[in-house]
């Protein structure tokens, strides 16, 4: 019988037809052969050397490597599919567990979401209501768009795989009696404040799940008739329900089942429009063209199979998230929770103060539609409460935006969007707190506590200032290209804020009171999450100004200075004293695994050193990534997509430093040759004649480059880059 469905599923492969109408394939019978490259299990699994992570964790600590789901998912669909081990965690999954507890159909691997849990089950039920089943690695497939384990507790090899709002299980029973499905609704990675499961047909059962003021409700048919629906506690933290099944021959079993965040007739409606009668083989085929229609946009040549799994592993954890939340009719529930339909696809928010670096550049240059289709989201997102929201710090849709403008994405209402970021930038009580204050002093300060501490919180004052000094440098771009000469000049100059925070004593950003004297006690080398920096250091904040480096180069005394600083950040070691939980993975102080100094490397291209860039960039690509006991650790947490997205775009030769910009800034890519396909049909390719790593010159189009940025126009128009190294 597994030969048989394993011939089939190859054949299908062979004669798939994306059906995603967010990839846009120019290649219906592209061939499957980047998607074996994929390794959902990476970012998985924990650091736990000492040495690795910087610090030794305090007991108890399991340090964020990663935080990825090994489930099945489309790009940035509604449903994740995916099994979780533990509620709570940062995605459910964790490699070092033992028990499974279920498959949940949504996930981000950020303490949220994890909806829907069901689990096949047999025998009897026990007695503490306890579900789980242990599993083992050896009998666990994750691949792009399917993922399969045995359950030996209850004898069962769970199959999955999913459509863009759908997902399809396959239970294989060893007994055929007591054959049971448990639908857990009462538990999330959220708290859930209610549920409900009712039968829809003889072999269909539909309902929701409640999170705070969200709800996502589910219609799920079975090739079985339901021979009871047994609910306990309905609605209640300690409730569950157990389909079951009538007893019979088939071994077989399979669930369809469908999400909507608007109605259950929705998710009835997504799950016939998506999966209607097709065979689970055919859905997981599909769902492995779709993967290798975007993986195959990229194409690399030379490089190590490790680089490469790695290459096509991170390209694919970067199209996760943001999330599609509108049904196949295009029904979505708003921010206000009321139905609306506008005839685009409505997603969710992005993960802006993580995703916006580089994450959002690569969607935009991949996936045009679904980044204009985000663009119309957060507008109406705006309309409804006067501001586009941001996620966590910053105000980062400022750069993602006008950076998808000046790449050509501007399928939207441009000036509605620009009024809705102009609010951002200077009304209080709306996306940047204490913007008056910000305004008008020109930083936010820092108050003075006389033993701060990693967890004391305050504005995150140094954060916020060189943030939003970049995010008013985005806007004016979008200004300029608007033609609104009076904001441009007025962003610009607030996006020289930065320098405001720069202590020139100490050649640091460094916290300033109210009254303007700096903060005292100041130790440049202990992290905070909210009292002067957010989730860092002095040390891995004073190099961020990408807009303008030649600026802050100047504030350092010039290259000389600048450059001494900058070795100082990768050679001053780290103190294994200074320990925050998601500040980990060390070169000196330059922090590989969370986000806010990712730019850092890049930096020595400002002084006509891109050799020094080199070699940080290489350490990280080559050491920092698939390592740990199992290969499968990041450095830290995979936020979204930011650090699989840092890699992609360093392995390729190619990072947007400043991602409000059309601009690439060009390092020595990992493998020979690069060919990157566009939607337009225009091809960049990106060759590296030698294996040597030192940088000593850039052909554009047989032409020698001037510096070292390239334009967006070669992915416009097409063209040539040579690394040329010595």
């Amino acid at each position: 019988m597994d030969i048989i469905r394993s011939i089939v599923v190859l054949l299908t492969l062979a004669l798939a037809v994306s059906c995603s109408q967010d990839i846009g394939t120019n290649d219906p019978q592209a061939k499957t052969d980047l998607i074996k490259y994929v390794n959902p299990l990476i970012g998985t699994a924990p650091l736990t050397d000492p040495e690795f992570i910087g610090y030794t964790p305090p007991p108890g600590w399991r340090v964020w490597a990663g935080l990825t789901y090994p489930g099945t998912s489309l790009p940035n669909a509604m449903v994740q599919l995916s099994p979780i081990t533990e509620y709570g965690s940062g995605s459910g999954y964790q490699y070092e567990d033992t028990v499974i507890y279920g498959f949940t159909h949504t996930n981000k691997g950020h303490w949220n979401l994890c909806n829907i849990p069901v689990l096949p089950i047999s025998g009897e039920t026990p007695g503490d209501g306890a579900y789980g089943s242990r599993y083992s690695h050896q009998t666990e497939t994750a691949q792009a768009g399917f993922y399969e384990v045995f359950l030996e507790d209850y004898k069962v090899r769970a199959s999955l795989t999913s459509t863009l709002r759908s997902g399809y299980h396959q239970y294989r029973y060893e007994e055929p009696t007591g054959r049971k499905i448990l639908f857990d609704l009462a538990k999330a990675n959220n708290e859930v404040s209610d549920w409900k499961i009712e039968k829809a047909a003889d072999n269909a059962v539909q309902g929701f799940q409640r999170n705070g003021d969200q709800i996502i409700h589910f219609y799920a048919l079975l090739n079985e008739d339901i021979r009871e629906l047994d609910v306990k506690q309905e609605g209640d933290k300690n409730g569950s329900a157990i389909l079951h099944l009538q007893n019979g021959d088939n071994d077989l079993v399979e669930m369809k089942i469908g999400l909507s965040f608007v109605s259950s007739k929705n998710a009835k409606l997504n799950l016939e429009e998506e999966i209607g009668h097709k065979t689970f083989d055919e859905i997981r085929a599909e769902a492995g063209q779709i993967w290798e229609n975007l993986l195959s946009k990229i194409q690399v040549e030379g490089g190590s199979e490790k680089q490469k799994e790695m290459f096509y592993s991170s390209l694919y954890r970067s199209f996760l998230w943001p999330a599609l939340r509108s049904d196949i009719n295009g029904d979505f529930s708003d921010i206000n929770g009321e139905v609306a339909n506008k005839g685009f696809n409505y997603y969710t928010r992005p993960s802006f103060w993580d995703t916006y670096r580089n994450k959002l550049v690569l969607l935009s240059i991949i996936s045009p539609e679904v980044t204009g289709d985000i663009i119309k989201s957060l507008q109406d997102m705006g309309e409804k409460t006067g501001f586009i929201p941001t996620f966590f710090h910053g105000d980062h849709a400022a750069p993602f935006i006008a950076g998808a403008y000046k790449r050509g994405i501007r399928d939207y209402d441009v000036q509605k969007v620009y009024q809705l970021l102009l609010r951002n930038a200077n009304e209080e009580g709306g996306i940047r707190p204490h913007i008056e204050e910000y305004i008008q002093n020109g930083y936010i300060s820092t108050p003075e506590i006389e033993n701060p501490h990693v967890e004391t919180k305050a504005k995150a004052g140094v954060s916020k200032t060189l943030e939003y000094a970049y995010d008013d440098y985005s806007l004016a771009q979008l200004a300029k290209d608007l033609n609104d000469t009076s904001n441009y000049q007025v962003l610009m100059q607030r996006s020289k804020n930065y320098k405001n925070v720069f202590d020139t004593s100490t050649n640091f950003m460094r916290g300033r009171l109210k009254n303007g004297e700096w903060v005292k006690n100041f130790d440049p080398q202990y992290p905070y999450y909210e009292y002067m920096f957010r989730e860092a250091n002095a040390w891995q904040l004073s190099f961020f100004a990408p807009h303008d480096m030649q600026g802050l180069i100047a504030l350092y005394g010039g290259e000389s200075d600048f450059e001494a600083k900058l070795d100082s950040l990768f050679t001053v070691p780290w103190n294994p004293d200074h320990i925050a939980r998601n500040v980990s993975s060390f070169i000196g102080q330059y922090c590989v695994g969370n986000q806010p100094d990712h730019e850092a490397p890049f930096s020595y291209h400002f002084i006509g050193k891109p050799e020094k860039s080199q070699e940080v960039i290489d350490n990280v690509l080559n050491n920092f990534y698939g390592v740990g006991e199992h290969g499968l650790a990041l450095p830290g947490m995979d936020d979204a997509g930011e650090m699989s997205a840092w890699y992609v775009f360093g392995a390729l030769g190619l990072y947007p430093f400043s991602p409000a910009d059309d601009e690439y800034i060009v390092t020595v890519p990992l493998f020979d040759q690069v060919r990157w396909k566009v939607d337009n049909g225009n091809e960049l390719i990106i060759n590296k004649p030698k294996e040597s790593r030192n940088m000593v010159l850039i052909e554009v189009n047989q032409e020698e480059n001037q510096g070292y940025f390239i334009s967006h126009d070669l992915f416009r128009n097409g063209g040539e880059i040579n690394i040329m190294t010595d």
